[in-house]
């Protein structure tokens, strides 16, 4: 299987316009995926503060039993970055996928993904959190989402200051025009900031999304974008962002 590279060299980068920051996420949820289709350039802000008990290491799968955590054991300890989190113990991986297969075989098309996913739990060897989660979303994004973006991660840019400020300065050395943001940046961006450095926000909404036919009730949105490729599968793109637009009508 040929694989993406989850980041692209600095140098190499397109003239941008719209860029898109967040931490890498395991399996995300579709919103996850509507924001970097928003982007012309995404960055994988993992040089920051890892945070427990979040979307970092464990993401929602549907189950009959209700939704349950998918986790990546990666320690308890709080003192480290999101790129500095080593995956030490390898049996995670094997009950993933045994989970996925348990609850997602009978999905429509479950098959579609079944080559790619088992490459990544039974023939990867992952040691790191972030290139995990890295490869899963650029290859999800670029190969099963048609998104064309490039991937870039903080770490590849020198840069300076702390909260905000160093966001603005990364933004400026990606030589952004305008940053997408989901909601709730809202609470403590100061968004004068980026316009004084020419620099216009978009504040994302996952407020329209439409649903679709899940394998168990009842309907759950924040759940892995595998649900949604699982039970869609090549029309999931218009469950994220395609339904703004009016859907094409179907071939006679």
């Amino acid at each position: 299987m040929s694989s993406v590279l989850a980041t692209t060299p600095v140098s190499t980068l397109r003239p941008l316009k719209t860029v898109a920051v967040i931490q890498s996420s395991y399996i995300p949820w579709k919103g996850y995926f509507d924001i970097i289709h928003d982007a012309d350039l995404f960055i994988f802000y993992d040089d920051v503060q890892y945070t427990k008990n979040d979307w970092r290491n464990r993401n929602l799968i549907k189950t009959s039993s209700g939704v349950v955590w998918l986790t990546v054991p990666v320690g308890k300890d709080e003192n480290r970055r999101i790129c500095e989190v080593r995956i030490e113990d390898p049996r995670w991986a094997v009950k993933h996928w045994k989970t996925l297969q348990m609850h997602y075989s009978r999905a429509p098309y479950f098959s579609l993904y079944k080559d790619f996913l088992q490459e990544v739990y039974l023939s990867r060897q992952w040691h790191s959190l972030s290139e995990l989660n890295q490869f899963l979303i650029a290859n999800i994004s670029t190969r099963f989402l048609g998104i064309d973006c490039q991937f870039a991660d903080s770490r590849d840019f020198s840069l300076t200051g702390h909260k905000q400020e160093r966001l603005l300065d990364l933004l400026k050395k990606a030589k952004a025009t305008h940053y997408v943001s989901g909601p709730a940046a809202q609470s403590y961006i100061r968004e004068d900031d980026f316009l004084e450095e020419g620099i216009s926000l978009r504040w994302k909404s996952y407020n329209d999304y439409p649903t679709y036919k899940q394998l168990y009730l009842p309907f759950c949105h924040t759940v892995t974008i595998l649900d949604l490729l699982f039970n869609v599968g090549p029309d999931a793109p218009w469950h994220i962002w395609g339904h703004r637009r009016e859907r094409p009508a179907a071939s006679p």
